[in-house]
């Protein structure tokens, strides 16, 4: 252990590993901090766990023979839990030591330009550095609801680890977890019911938040839309349950609430000690506001979800090397444009840039086409359904949105995610020979007829 490094890294999730791995590929030298788990919540307590139980769910809705007992277990082996509590992250630690990084396990606090103090119980190890990352992640935020303390809820971690199945539960919140933990609940059997404040998945396109909304019902789920969650009554219900009063005047029960309504770095960013670096913090804040330079002061950048643009494992990635190659002098800039967006659910849903209406509200001459995937080769021979859509600007003639609601709906985004950031025209798409039958064939049709509806 040194003291003076090219890089600090504070935070060890998905962007501050890639920060941290990136940089000392390029020769530099990293320190690496975080408080907890080393490798963030994607591995221990979100992407993987909760992955892993809806392929369970999928193959048990399918008549497969996958009880809970083996879905938990195999959890467990996914998040490195078997026979533990808590997750062993050991392998992440090595992995980083491997490449040569010094991993500091304690809570991280600025304490001037390129100074960094990390406590861990009474120790305290003060550190220098050229440039310092911030990736302090996110938790889930908790609402107002009057009653909800004295209830008690799961956050996401409860309701990736748990082993034992809830006997009912309540999902505030339908954004991308939500739905994922609704639909696998319900999946295995428990009643469960979401509360959606606008439509389910807000973000997406219409069409989509509408099938995903069915979805959830075939699955089991009890969906209540356009309302919210106003107060609770603990454990006022039958058998214990917890009462839920709604904005529309109806009530659920249920024994476990989980809360999915939005996540916040507030708390770690309280601590983090930005006046010491001359950055104004009001103390509410979710994020931390950047350019495309990712800076939040003088040599210091901000990665992942503190920069509250999308809260994901692949934009925190991306974020975490754009950062150290513009600290190492590179001319790249963040492009935060074609940023894919997948909800994982069966059938997967994904996204990549603006629907026609967002378009239109920028002032784009949008022009959007869709196609019924229960109507296209794909859907005949897997017998699904779905649609594909895509949304372009007429006047450059290339593409500024792309939806997809149906199997392998993750996969096939991904060719509109490098048209949007290229500005292909929409001509060579459309020139481009696609697979048959495949859902990517569907979209390479779709970009033949735009070429035609703007000749």
């Amino acid at each position: 252990m040194k003291d003076t490094y090219d890089f600090v890294v504070i935070g060890a999730g998905g962007g501050g590993e890639a920060a941290a791995h990136y940089a000392l590929a390029r020769g530099a030298s990293v320190a690496i901090v975080d408080r907890d788990l080393f490798g963030g919540s994607c591995p221990f307590w979100a992407c993987m766990p909760s992955k892993t139980l809806l392929h369970a769910a999928e193959v048990r809705a399918r008549g497969g023979d996958y009880p809970w007992p083996r879905a938990s277990a195999r959890r467990d082996y996914m998040i490195v839990r078997e026979g533990r509590d808590y997750p062993d992250d050991s392998g992440h630690v090595r992995s980083l030591e491997a490449a040569g990084a010094a991993v500091l396990r304690g809570t991280a606090r600025l304490i001037g330009r390129g100074a960094v103090t990390v406590t861990h119980d009474a120790a305290r190890h003060d550190v220098r550095a050229d440039h310092i990352v911030i990736a302090i992640g996110s938790v889930g935020k908790v609402p107002p609801v009057p009653g909800l303390e004295e209830a008690g809820y799961w956050s996401n971690r409860e309701a990736t680890s748990t082993r034992e199945l809830p006997r009912s539960i309540v999902v505030l919140g339908a954004g991308p977890s939500g739905v994922e933990i609704a639909q696998y609940y319900a999946r295995f059997g428990v009643p469960t019911a979401i509360v959606a404040p606008r439509q389910v998945n807000p973000t997406d396109h219409p069409r989509s938040s509408a099938l995903l909304a069915d979805v959830l019902r075939a699955s089991g789920v009890d969906v209540r839309e356009r309302v919210r969650a106003e107060r609770v009554r603990a454990r006022a219900g039958a058998d214990g349950a917890h009462v839920v009063e709604l904005s529309d005047g109806a009530a659920l029960e249920a024994h476990v609430i989980q809360l999915s309504v939005g996540r916040t770095s507030a708390p770690a960013l309280r601590e983090l000690g930005l006046e010491s670096i001359g950055v104004t913090y009001d103390g509410r804040s979710d994020t931390l506001t950047v350019g495309d330079d990712l800076r939040v002061a003088d040599e210091v950048y901000a990665v992942g979800d503190v920069i509250g643009h999308e809260l994901s494992t692949h934009l925190a990635h991306y974020s975490g090397e754009t950062a150290v190659k513009i600290a190492l002098g590179g001319s790249v800039r963040a492009d935060l444009r074609a940023v894919p967006r997948v909800v994982y659910t069966d059938p997967p849903f994904a996204a990549v840039g603006l629907t026609a209406e967002q378009a239109r509200a920028r002032g784009i001459d949008a022009l959007e086409e869709t196609q019924d995937l229960a109507t296209s080769a794909p859907g005949y021979v897997g017998e699904f359904g779905g649609h594909a859509t895509v949304v372009v600007d007429r006047g450059r003639r290339s593409l500024v949105g792309a939806f997809i609601a149906g199997p392998g709906a993750g996969e096939a985004i991904h060719e509109s995610v490098l048209a949007l950031r290229l500005g292909t025209p929409v001509d060579v798409l459309a020139e481009t020979i696609h697979a048959f039958p495949t859902v990517a064939r569907v979209m390479g049709s779709l970009f033949a007829k735009v070429a035609l509806d703007l000749r």
